[in-house]
């Protein structure tokens, strides 16, 4: 391991990861990691998919988020035009 990274919490408490820390752990944007808390520790690993049963918003989101990014174009220009008609449909 490299030397330790400092870094600022901002108010919302988030904390950018530098992009090298980034790109040796071969995190993405729009990558599903999971954080965890031990011994008053917190670790962040990426995932590939959600445990089961964790249905929370932020799982949900991250999960369609995922296989979003993993579809074919034509298929998300297709997701794109069905969710955009949904959103029409409800704004009445």
């Amino acid at each position: 391991m490299g030397k330790p990274v400092y870094r600022l919490m901002d108010y919302k408490g988030r904390i950018l990861i530098p992009k090298g820390m980034r790109e040796a752990a071969m995190l993405e944007y729009g990558d599903i990691v999971r954080l965890g808390i031990a011994d008053g520790k917190i670790t962040v690993r990426k995932v590939e998919i959600m445990e089961v049963g964790d249905q929370s918003p932020e799982a949900v989101e991250a999960y369609v988020r995922a296989a979003f990014k993993s579809m074919p174009d034509s298929v998300r220009v297709e997701m794109i035009g069905e969710l955009s008609a949904l959103i029409r449909k409800k704004e009445g």
